[in-house]
Parts: structure tokens; C-alpha cells; sequence
């Protein structure tokens, strides 16, 4: 959910969109980027990209807005109260076809960059009962903060493994670092997160002194997600020691991240953005490790269910890729 606060910054950045009619030069040009919670990874992502568009492209001023995540994201584009940004695969698709949460409201939104795979994590502690997804029927769980892709794709992989959120489990809404402090109190048993890794809310409970982090096996169910959803989600793996405590892989569900603009953004201002991300892909690393799974090769059609922007594009051209395989 946008809050009171969130919403007001990003209406401050609506003038962002209005000033890309023209062509780039060097006025000043105010940009907001939405991310997600700051126990996630959206959101130091986000903040490093901000930083690279104020440093190399001349007039402007980006910044990195805190909101739910993914869906809010989508409708603050769609809205045209923000420029860029952060969502999964699934999320952008539903936006496309106004769908699910956009049900009565279309987001054309255009892809600028595939970023990182995104993992499911579906967390625990020792001592909570929880040592596969049935064993989460009766307990008390967070799928996830209104607004966010954790949200959607959590409600996916329990009703792809029987679990009614309705009725099975005793539901809460929670952002990641809000799920770790209400597992570290026991005011939850479990929470759904997706996120890059390492996540550094999950990372935080793993290091919790006297605490031992429980990672539940999920990958089994990605078929029946992709066999009623699409084929969106793949089989993935979160490995052995990514956090404290964790002793063994964790098999999982895996989707695509997604940077995103809005389908009138003009050809030449997309162009900027790409580049800058792909000049600077080693400054943006040192922000996020998952800023490394960034690469050229990774740019194709398959992993972004909507089309990329014809800016985005232009940039690939250059460097020889050919998005579409």
C-alpha cells in the first residue's frame, strides 16, 4: 500500500514525465524512481541508479522513492507520478492485460533492462513445526505488504500447493522487515518473500542470536504455476550459506525482475537511462551484488513478458543484440 507520504513524493516527480517531450539537453529534469520496502533489494538498487542518472546525465535529478513494491510501482507508472520502475515479470504482464490487481486499468508499460532473477523465499524458524509448504495450514503467515509482487506470487505458489490464504493459513500483510520482526517476536510462524540475494531483512533473522533460520522447499509447484499463469516462473535455487545458519539449498520458484517505464516515455530519454545502466554496470554492483547479474545476453523477449521500449532497443542495437530470441 502507498502511503500518505510515498504518494505525495512521487506527485512531487509527476512534472518528471511532462519534460520528456522534448528533446534531451541540458535543462534540469527531475526523475523518480519507485522500488519497494527498504528490507528489500529494489530499494538500494534504486538509490544506486538514481545516483549514476544524477552523476552522468547533466540537469538531472533522480531519486529513489520507498513504496509496497511491484504493484504499486506499476500504478504509479500508469498514473504518470513516477518515471522508472522496479517490478517482477508477472506483476508487469498483469499490468499490460489490466489483469488481477489492475483489473479496469491497463499500464502500458515498456521494459528498459531484464535485471536479476528474483527468489521466492518462504521463511521460518526452528521450532515453528514448519518443514514443508502443507505444514504451513493453521499457521500464522505474512504473504507480503499490500502492493507488492511477494503478495501476488505467494498467493500463486499456495494455491499451486493446495493452501487456501483464505482459509488454510492465518494471513498477514507484512513488508520483509516487518515478517522478520514479527518472527522474531512470534507474532507470526512464517513469512513469503521475493527478493534478490542475499536479502538483507532475511539476512538479519538468520542472525538473530539464539535463532535458526528455517528455508522451505518450494520448487516442486512451479509447474502448476506456470501450467494456470504462463510460462513465467522457473525452477531456482537460493544455495547453502547464502544466509547465516543455512545449512542446506534451498530449491525454489524463480522469476524475472524488470526495469520499466511507461509506454509514452520518448524514444530519446529511454536511450539515456539504458545506457547509463549498461556503461556503469560495475558502479551499480557496488551498491547490490545483484546488480552483477545484469548482462547484454540476458535482454530477450522470453525473460521480459512485455515489450522493451524502442529507446531500450536502440541502445541493444548498438551493441549488437537482437532482442526477440
Amino acid at each position: 500500500m502507498i502511503t500518505r507520504r510515498q504518494a505525495l513524493g512521487a506527485a512531487a516527480a509527476a512534472g518528471a514525465i511532462a519534460p520528456f517531450g522534448g528533446a534531451i539537453a541540458q535543462e534540469k529534469r527531475n526523475v523518480s524512481i519507485v522500488t519497494g520496502g527498504t528490507g528489500g533489494v529494489y530499494y538500494p538498487l534504486g538509490g544506486g541508479l538514481a545516483n549514476m542518472l544524477t552523476k552522468y546525465l547533466p540537469g538531472w535529478q533522480a531519486t529513489a522513492e520507498v513504496t509496497g513494491g511491484s504493484v504499486d510501482n506499476l500504478k504509479l507508472i500508469g498514473a504518470k507520478r513516477a518515471d522508472i520502475a522496479f517490478t517482477m515479470a508477472d506483476v508487469s504482464l498483469d499490468a499490460e492485460k489490466g489483469q488481477d490487481k489492475f483489473k479496469g486499468g491497463v499500464v502500458p508499460n515498456r521494459a528498459l533492462a531484464v535485471l536479476y532473477p528474483n527468489r521466492m523465499h518462504v521463511v521460518t524458524v526452528e521450532g515453528m513445526g514448519i518443514n514443508s509448504m502443507k505444514d504451513l495450514k493453521g499457521k500464522r503467515v505474512s504473504t507480503g505488504s499490500p502492493g507488492s509482487a511477494t503478495e501476488v506470487m505467494a498467493f500463486r505458489l499456495m494455491e499451486a500447493a493446495g493452501i487456501d490464504k483464505d482459509k488454510d493459513v492465518k494471513r498477514e500483510r507484512l513488508g520483509v522487515a516487518e515478517s522478520t520482526n514479527a518472527i522474531k517476536d512470534r507474532k507470526i510462524d512464517a513469512y513469503f518473500w521475493v527478493g534478490g540475494l542475499p536479502t538483507a531483512a532475511v539476512t538479519d533473522l538468520a542472525a538473530t542470536p539464539g535463532t535458526k533460520i528455517k528455508m522451505i522447499d518450494h520448487a516442486e509447484f512451479v509447474d502448476g504455476m506456470n501450467a494456470k499463469y504462463g510460462n513465467l516462473y522457473s525452477k531456482g535455487m537460493i544455495p547453502a550459506g547464502t544466509y547465516p545458519g543455512q545449512d542446506k539449498d534451498n530449491p525454489i520458484v524463480d522469476v524475472w525482475n524488470i526495469l520499466v517505464v511507461h509506454d509514452s516515455m520518448p524514444v530519446d530519454v529511454a536511450y539515456q537511462i539504458t545506457k547509463v545502466i549498461f556503461d556503469n554496470t560495475a558502479e551499480w554492483a557496488t551498491v547490490h551484488a545483484e546488480a552483477k547479474s545484469l548482462s547484454l545476453a540476458n535482454q530477450k523477449q522470453a525473460n521480459s513478458p512485455v515489450p522493451f521500449h524502442p529507446g531500450a532497443l536502440k541502445l541493444y542495437a548498438e551493441r549488437g543484440i537482437k532482442v526477440g530470441s
